[in-house]
């Protein structure tokens, strides 16, 4: 049951909501005695339904016997009365979160309690070293800060103070590890490791949605598809309850004084509006009854009528560039039933491009994704030459070579020249302002950002970025077109990071932030990102496979847009860059890659 230094056996749990139940199941699967208390008759009612709901769901997907579900069940003291605690050898309080309510309980808790008992916080937001001083023992106290559904979710964040004894943290960290969670060490600051990184992507998610930079549905698609988060921020807010959201934000605030952290002005009016997310019914979306998951239409969710349409006759597509991401768009296109004409510098390029499409083919062959006829069919489809004047007759041509704007803009004033006129000019340009290459054309109406994202036949994202002048037919037409070749496109400005940079590199620098102030290890940073919050790799992971130095040049053009003081690079992050530390691809970077 427990290979901890200190003998626990017997678990307290003050508060049967969602949270404090599902924490009061989590020690009763695996063998500790629980005593789970409520303030009322009432309150410990819906404590022990919450256990039984969940139990049964457990049975019925197979994870748990009948029988162990009794035994669980029957492994918790369900009482109202705080003084069948005094046996416990931890005592986790999962109460509403305000410090005096907090601190009144320990001060309650203080006087049970065996002297040597460890009392624990599940606070996700207020200060530990606050609530600990209403006891006669601050040295046992520690922040135990699980994630919902407790049952379900891997992490455990423990909280230290500056004077939380170590064997305590030891043996907290041995208590979690029997639970079968993960434990993360780090100090007694709000937000802790996965709330203070989260919420201040979630902050920045709801300013870019108050600004009408992009729709709801586009933000969430935009990080879903093109980052592979489980859910987009504003559904994801929804979910946690945008009140508790904005307590979560305003108390970083209040502590650190950090802008990015300062509550979206919208937020605060949604919470005095009611609209708290799933738990009412109506957040950032509407939902079919208050709790339920199920999103349903209301005024701003877009019209089946409004689904976009080829305003312009597009039949051949032109690429410019004979790169991974220019070869990845080729295949898109040509796989899709467009014919391709695609154009490199040198003859070898060229037919680089059709040697990798038609290995990535074969591939697709032997896995059973593609029929054998249709490789002919794909690779009939593309004509591959050196010469830009050949794109004449093309109805779209998507640029897609170096980032630097003075090649581009040279290109696009060649395209100007070359193609037809009504033909639309795309760039995939990651961070470079597209308006400035739409100015170097007479037809700047036709000029689009189309962002894929790398590898372009696997991703399914595709940023569409209007400028000042590009004309709505355009944006429609590209929209309909990413459609057709299978692609979720998303609408955007022609600002610095459009939706899916602008969103995760400001995130990236903050746990490089945190990195730097030695507040946890990269290791621990990864681990409560990927357990905590579902991502499917760590920041650290993310910045080595990106490459820093990458990753640094966006963060600079971030920071140059916006003159956001908290998108100012953190100096951690270039000094790696300066040392030639740039990730996997130099073997080094946040991790050293040379003996794996």
């Amino acid at each position: 049951m427990t290979s901890t230094g200190r003998d626990f056996s017997t678990i307290g749990v003050i508060g049967l909501g969602t949270m404090g139940a599902g924490i009061a199941e989590v020690f009763a699967r695996n063998g500790y005695q629980v005593v789970g208390v409520e303030l009322t008759e009432e309150s410990l009612e819906r404590g022990r339904q919450h256990v039984q709901h969940s139990t049964d769901r457990a049975v019925k997907r197979g994870k748990l016997s009948e029988d162990e579900q009794t035994a669980l069940v029957g492994a918790i003291t369900f009482t109202t009365n705080i003084a069948d605690a005094k046996d416990c050898q931890l005592v986790v309080e999962a109460i509403v979160e305000q410090l005096p309510v907090k601190q009144a309980l320990f001060r309650t808790l203080d006087g049970i309690v065996a002297p040597d008992a460890i009392l624990a916080t599940n606070t996700s937001s207020l200060s530990v070293t606050e609530i600990s001083t209403a006891t006669s023992r601050p040295g046992r106290v520690v922040g135990l800060h699980f994630f919902n559904p407790a049952p379900v979710q891997n992490l455990v964040e423990i909280i230290r103070t500056v004077v939380t004894e170590p064997d305590v943290l030891d043996d907290v960290a041995a208590l979690a590890r029997s639970l079968d969670k993960t434990p993360v060490i780090c100090g007694d600051k709000a937000g802790f490791i996965a709330n203070a990184l989260l919420f201040g992507y979630l902050n920045h998610a709801v300013a870019m949605y108050e600004a009408h930079y992009a729709s709801r549905e586009d933000i969430d698609a935009a990080m879903r598809f093109g980052c592979g988060y489980p859910m987009g921020p504003l559904a994801l807010l929804d979910l946690i309850g945008l009140d508790t959201a904005y307590e979560i934000l305003d108390t970083m605030y209040k502590q650190g004084r950090d802008r990015l952290h300062a509550p979206a002005p919208i937020l605060k009016q949604m919470v005095t509006a009611g609209m708290l997310g799933r738990k009412t019914g109506r957040g950032f979306y509407t939902y079919e009854a208050p709790d339920s998951p199920v999103v349903v239409a209301d005024a701003l969710t877009p019209s089946p009528d409004s689904a976009p349409r080829l305003r312009h006759d597009v039949r051949r597509v032109g690429v410019v560039g004979t790169g991974t991401m220019a070869g990845g768009i080729v295949e898109v296109f040509a796989k899709a039933g467009y014919d391709v004409t695609y154009v490199g510098r040198s003859q070898e390029k060229v037919d680089g491009v059709r040697a990798t499409i038609a290995k990535s083919l074969e591939k697709a062959i032997q896995r059973g994704r593609l029929e054998e006829s249709a490789r002919d069919g794909v690779l009939a489809r593309l004509t591959g030459s050196t010469r830009l004047d050949d794109l004449a007759e093309v109805d779209i041509v998507v640029e897609a070579i170096a980032e630097d704007l003075t090649v581009k803009t040279a290109l696009f004033e060649n395209l100007d020249e070359i193609c037809k006129p009504g033909a639309i000019l795309a760039t995939t340009t990651s961070s470079l302002p597209v308006i400035a290459l739409a100015g170097a054309t007479r037809r700047p109406q036709h000029v689009i950002g189309m962002h894929f994202f790398n590898p372009a036949p696997v991703m399914k994202l595709v940023e569409v970025v209007s400028t000042v002048s590009t004309a709505d037919e355009v944006a429609e037409t590209v929209r309909a077109l990413c459609a057709s070749v299978g692609k979720v496109a998303v609408s955007c400005g022609d600002r610095a990071g459009f939706i899916v940079n602008a969103l995760l590199f400001p995130y990236l620098n903050d746990a490089v932030k945190m990195l730097q102030a030695h507040y946890a290890s990269a290791d621990d940073i990864d681990t409560a990102m990927k357990y905590g919050c579902a991502l499917p790799m760590g920041p650290f992971e993310l910045l080595d496979v990106v490459g820093n130095d990458v990753s640094l040049a966006i963060q600079r053009e971030l920071y140059l847009e916006f003159r956001e003081p908290g998108f100012a690079p953190a100096p951690l992050l270039e000094h790696l860059v300066t040392a030639g530390y740039l990730g996997r691809k130099t073997q080094r970077g946040f991790r050293d890659y040379t003996a794996r």
